[in-house]
C-alpha cells in the first residue's frame, strides 16, 4: 500500500467502530500564556489511553483471515503493545508482545489486561528486535511494527483528520519518536490543508529525528535517558523518507520543559497526560522562554491557530516526574 489520503480515509472507516472520536479541548489560560489559539486533540481519552489504538486496530483489521489466525507480534515499551493486544482481542486472535524490562508498571498491566502473551527483554533496541524475531519464528505471527508499517501510519493519521474536521488550524504540533504518528499526521494534514505547517517536537536527549532532519540523511543515535519513554526509539527509515517530504520542521525540548509542560496541562486543564504527550506543549513553553529572554524562538506561533496532538495519558502515578 501507499500512505496517502485515500488509505487514511479508508483506515478511519475501518476503525471508527472500535475507537473513540476524542474531544478537541481549548484553554483560555494556555492561549494567553502562549500568545496563540491552541486546540488540543485529546488522545489521552482514546482506547488504551493513547493514539496507538488507531494504528494497531487498522493494521490488525487489515489482515486477511488466514494470516490473522496465526496471530500478531510486536516489540513495544507499552502503548503500542497494549493497542495491539486490544485489537487482537477484538478480532479473537493471539498477540505476542515483547517489552523491555524497564517498561512502566501501568503499561505492563495494560498489555496483560487484554490477554496478550508478554516476553520481557533487555531495554535495548537490538534486544527487542531479537526477542521479537524469535517469537515470530516460533509462532508464525505477523509483525505489526509500531511505526515502520503503513497500515499503522494510516491509522495514526486519523487523529488529525478528526481534528481538522472540527477546527481550522495554521499549524499542527505532534511528538516524534519512531515517526508513525508524525507521518500519518503530516500526510493527512498537508492533503486536507495544503498551506498548513506540520512541526514535530522531540526530547533533546533523544534527538535523532531532529539531527536527521537537519542533515538530510538518517542518523542513528545512542539514546540518553528521557522522561518521555514513548519517544526513546530512533526514527524509522521508511518514516524518515515521508518526514523529509511532508514535515516543515523538527524542534527539540529539554527534560525540564517536558515536566513543566506536563504539570501545567494537568493543573490547567484537569486532565492526565503522559510525558511524551507533553513534548509539543513543552516546545511552546521553551518558545515563550526564548521570546522573554530575547533569544531566537524555535517556532513562531504568535497569533496562530495551533493544533496539538496529546498522544496519551498512561502514567505511573507512583512515579510522577515532579515527585522524583
Amino acid at each position: 500500500m501507499t500512505l496517502d489520503p485515500n488509505t487514511i480515509r479508508a483506515a478511519h472507516k475501518r476503525i471508527c467502530a472500535h475507537i473513540h472520536r476524542t474531544p478537541v479541548l481549548t484553554s483560555t489560560r494556555l492561549d494567553e500564556a502562549s500568545g496563540a489559539h491552541l486546540f488540543l486533540k485529546c488522545e489521552n481519552f482514546q482506547k488504551v489511553g493513547a493514539f496507538k489504538a488507531r494504528g494497531a486496530t487498522n493494521a490488525v483489521f487489515s489482515l486477511d483471515e488466514a494470516t490473522a489466525k496465526l496471530g500478531v507480534a510486536t516489540h513495544s515499551s507499552g502503548n503500542h503493545g497494549a493497542a495491539l493486544a486490544r485489537a487482537a482481542k477484538l478480532r479473537s486472535i493471539p498477540a505476542h508482545i515483547v517489552m523491555p524490562s524497564n517498561s512502566t508498571k501501568v503499561k505492563v498491566r495494560a498489555v496483560e489486561s487484554y490477554g496478550a502473551r508478554i516476553v520481557f527483554c533487555e531495554p535495548t533496541e537490538a534486544a527487542r528486535e531479537a526477542a521479537c524475531a524469535d517469537v515470530i519464528a516460533k509462532t508464525r505471527a505477523t509483525l505489526i511494527h509500531s511505526f515502520e508499517n503503513e497500515d499503522v501510519m494510516a491509522g495514526q493519521g486519523t487523529a488529525v483528520v478528526e481534528l481538522l474536521e472540527e477546527v481550522d488550524v495554521d499549524l499542527v504540533l505532534c511528538p516524534v519518536g519512531g515517526g508513525g504518528l508524525l507521518c500519518g499526521t503530516a500526510v493527512a494534514a498537508k492533503t486536507m490543508r495544503p498551506k498548513i505547517k506540520v512541526v514535530a517536537a522531540e526530547p533533546a536527549n533523544a534527538d535523532d529525528a531532529a539531527q536527521s532532519f537537519r542533515a538530510g540523511r538518517l542518523i542513528r543515535t545512542e539514546k540518553k535517558f528521557t522522561i518521555a519513554d514513548g519517544l526513546r526509539t530512533n526514527v524509522g527509515a521508511l518514516n524518515f523518507s515521508i518526514i523529509q517530504r511532508y514535515v516543515d520542521d523538527i524542534v527539540t525540548v529539554s527534560e525540564e520543559a517536558i515536566i513543566s509542560a506536563m504539570r501545567t496541562i494537568w493543573e490547567t486543564m484537569k486532565i492526565v497526560i503522559e510525558p511524551s504527550a507533553a513534548v509539543p506543549y513543552a516546545a511552546i513553553v521553551e518558545n515563550q522562554s526564548s521570546l522573554s529572554s530575547g533569544s531566537a524562538s524555535k517556532i513562531d506561533i504568535r497569533g496562530r491557530r495551533v493544533g496539538i496532538i496529546l498522544t496519551g495519558g498512561n502514567v505511573d502515578l507512583d512515579a510522577l516526574p515532579w515527585m522524583l
